[in-house]
């Protein structure tokens, strides 16, 4: 086992010696998790004995715990010396010629701010301390170490996003009911699950309108407790819900790969801003609760017209096709020839904000509950039609176009209501986004934005409205949340994807169909 504990920490080790050696802690130094006490580079620190400590545990228990603490201390400590050696190189020997991160602000980091020497000491004798608890902890009931780290990670994620991180009693507050809430899960999950049923099948309006309603009452609360960088965090990951619900109709429900959405998009925000903004060539000066119906019908029109043409098209063909559908409106409002309307490069200006009498939604955490009820809506009419016979439609498209047209659907009528209907929750996010950003430019309209939205829409799971909204928080909040660590935020983002895509191929959260399918698929 000393062996495993020497492996374990060593390698741990030597990640963070890469982790450090690229600039991460002096990145992650500004971002403080709980106010005054610890930053994110110090947690990355914590984590790594800790996880050295865990890892050093056999998989068996057939050792004593006296033993497996032992290991994880061990452990601990060989990860923490690397780090403590690293400092004392860097402080001796000038590195910067060959490693441009190694400065004197890398070895304050890294010794805590307490000098070379008494700083790796306190840094070695921490990580024997983190690594023993970590080896303690693969001891526990699973109930418990799950639970604790959900309560770690939801500190860490709102630390992060609250401005100026979490004071200590929040932190300690919400790891508190966190854990209580995962442990009373995994304890009492299922007995409750079937306690909820009964009282739903007795009572299933009341119930409904109950959890409805605490959710509800959870949504609203987000931008008191997030701030203003996180509720604007949540507006844009709104946003792409919205177009990847939107894109979900076309794609997950009728099969039909559509690599130009961002056109619809770009279709809502430009009439928005011409119908709005006092600065257009048009100077209609109208209210947003005008201009957006508008919008929707503009790029439901679009969608339908994009339709006809690839009616008859599937998968790459189709894709290449609706690629240069949407490259051909990015080029037409970038084009000097319709510079006069549409306004070039320089866009469109000065686009008002959405007004309620005299009140005038100008900060984010206005423009949350506006996308807040749009993704609501947009909610709604996915699920219903999800169930209905255009849905069912859909479906039939998606599995097989040939089968479908012989039991009787018309292939022409259900995919023009399809790209009409997926381009018209888009145009509602772009009229959103034009109000929003108060402007509106060819640049923000790249193809990338098609990317990102079907991407979303696979990670979260092809067909699943909640694996769209999942997917949105993973592929869009994620990365806004890590965009202060500049060059490290794409790094770890694209570490965290390919894991995932490797874990679970079907999508975070997938429609019952598709893990069907492809559990199915493996068990062959």
């Amino acid at each position: 086992m000393l062996k495993r504990s020497l492996r374990r920490g060593a390698l741990v080790g030597g990640v963070l010696v890469f982790i450090a050696l690229i600039g991460a802690p002096a990145a992650f130094a500004r971002e403080p998790v709980v106010r005054g006490v610890v930053t994110l580079s110090q947690l990355l620190l914590a984590i790594g004995a800790l996880l050295a400590g865990s890892g050093a545990a056999p998989a068996t228990r057939t050792r004593s715990t006296g033993a497996v603490v032992a290991a994880g201390a061990i452990a601990g400590a060989v990860c923490m010396l690397l780090l403590a050696l690293l400092a004392l190189l860097v402080s001796a020997v000038d590195l910067r010629q060959v490693l441009v991160n190694a400065t004197p602000q890398l070895v304050d980091e890294l010794t805590l701010g307490r000098g070379v020497v008494t700083g790796s000491t306190v840094l070695v004798v921490l990580g024997t301390v983190l690594g023993a608890l970590g080896g303690w902890s693969t001891r526990l009931p699973a109930a418990i170490s799950r639970s604790a780290v959900l309560a770690g990670a939801a500190v860490v994620v709102v630390g992060v996003l609250r401005d100026k991180g979490l004071a200590i009693a929040e932190a300690v507050a919400l790891g508190v009911a966190v854990w209580a809430v995962a442990y009373g899960r995994s304890r009492w999950g299922s007995a409750l699950a079937t306690r909820y049923q009964r009282v739903q099948r007795r009572n299933s309006t009341m119930v409904s309108i109950v959890v409805w309603i605490a959710g509800l009452f959870i949504l609203l609360g987000l931008p008191s407790i997030l701030g203003t960088y996180g509720t604007s965090v949540l507006d844009l990951v709104g946003l792409y819900v919205l177009m990847g619900l939107g894109l979900n109709i076309v794609v997950g429900y009728a099969g039909l790969l559509d690599l130009g959405y961002v056109a619809f998009f770009t279709i809502g925000a430009y009439v928005t801003g011409l119908l709005t903004s006092p600065a257009a060539s048009t100077q209609l000066g109208l209210s947003f609760w005008i201009a957006w119906p508008l919008a929707m019908v503009a790029a439901a029109g679009a969608g339908a017209l994009l339709g006809i043409p690839v009616l008859r098209m599937r998968g790459d063909y189709l894709a290449i096709v609706t690629l240069g559908f949407g490259e051909i409106i990015r080029i037409l409002v970038l084009s000097d020839t319709f510079k006069s309307v549409l306004g070039g490069a320089q866009g469109i200006i000065e686009i008002p904000g959405p007004s309620i009498g005299s009140f005038t939604m100008m900060r984010p955490q206005h423009f949350y509950y506006l996308i807040l009820i749009g993704v609501m809506i947009v909610v709604f009419v996915s699920r219903r039609i999800s169930d209905s016979r255009v849905g069912r439609a859909w479906m039939a498209i998606r599995e097989d176009e040939d089968v479908a047209e012989a039991t009787g659907v018309n292939l022409v009528k259900y995919k023009l209501l399809a790209f009409a209907m997926g381009a018209s929750f888009s145009g509602i996010g772009g009229a959103i986004f034009a109000s929003w950003v108060h402007s509106v430019f060819p640049n923000s309209f790249t193809l990338l934005v098609s990317i990102n939205i079907l991407s979303l829409v696979i990670v979260g799971g092809i067909g699943s409205i909640p694996g769209v909204i999942l997917g949105a928080f993973f592929l869009v909040g994620l990365p806004e949340v890590l965009r202060s660590f500049a060059d490290f935020r794409m790094i770890t983002f694209g570490a965290l994807l390919v894991a995932m895509m490797i874990a679970r191929p079907e999508g975070l959260w997938p429609a019952k169909s598709r893990r069907r399918e492809l559990h199915l698929e493996v068990a062959e």
